[in-house]
């Protein structure tokens, strides 16, 4: 779905497959700030920590990629193998 609730770098994204680069700055467009599913989606993260290659800039409902993450700095577990398989097919 292409709804441009998003902007990189200060551009309007509709491309739900966009891959961010560090240095990138992703922000949710001021249209977009009021509605439900973005305040609840908010909510629901709070007192969760941010990864260590995202900064967040919650005043301005924004974010910064760091760098690329690693797979160290992923926390939750993932068999890799599964996925390679799900792919294969």
């Amino acid at each position: 779905m292409r709804h441009r609730h998003f902007a990189v770098n200060g551009k309007n994204v509709d491309i739900p497959s966009y891959q961010v680069r560090p240095g990138d700055e992703v922000q949710v467009r001021e249209k977009s700030r009021e509605m439900t599913v973005i305040k609840h989606s908010l909510d629901s993260r709070k007192g969760q920590g941010v990864p260590d290659w995202l900064e967040l800039r919650s005043e301005r409902l924004a974010g910064r990629v760091l760098h690329v993450p690693t797979r160290a700095s992923i926390g939750v577990p993932i068999n890799e193998q599964l996925i390679v398989e799900l792919y294969s097919k």
